[in-house]
């Protein structure tokens, strides 16, 4: 059985990041660089099981799931952004949004990966 999210397993401070736009200087709006929106309490659940992560674990690229507070701005994170781990600047890629898996809107669940580049 799955152990049940709690506040004291939320061990990581983690930077929310997401690309900012910037002015070319001929008047358009292109991508630049991530910039942090907010800070967080995470844990972090590597992932191990099936097919699929074993092969990905082979090619370098460990998946997680990183579980945070449901708040408002944890519900505006998108595929588009990033994680950095605050302590080991080790850099996440959000592979898909957040999840709310115990449907009473108090966690939320993000699917990462680590070892690829943003």
């Amino acid at each position: 059985m799955a152990k049940k999210p709690s506040a004291g397993a939320m061990r990581q401070k983690v930077y929310f990041q997401r690309r900012s736009l910037v002015d070319d200087g001929m008047g358009n709006e292109v991508t630049g660089p991530f910039e942090t929106m907010f800070t967080d309490a995470a844990e972090f659940i590597p992932l191990r099981g099936g097919e699929g992560v074993q092969a990905a674990r082979l090619t370098g690229i460990q998946p997680y799931i990183v579980r945070v507070r449901s708040s408002v701005q944890t519900r505006a994170v998108g595929a588009d952004w990033q994680i950095v781990d605050a302590r080991s600047v080790v850099v996440y890629a959000i592979t898909a949004p957040p999840t709310n898996q115990d449907q009473k809107n108090a966690w939320l669940d993000i699917m990462v990966t680590q070892g690829r580049a943003s």
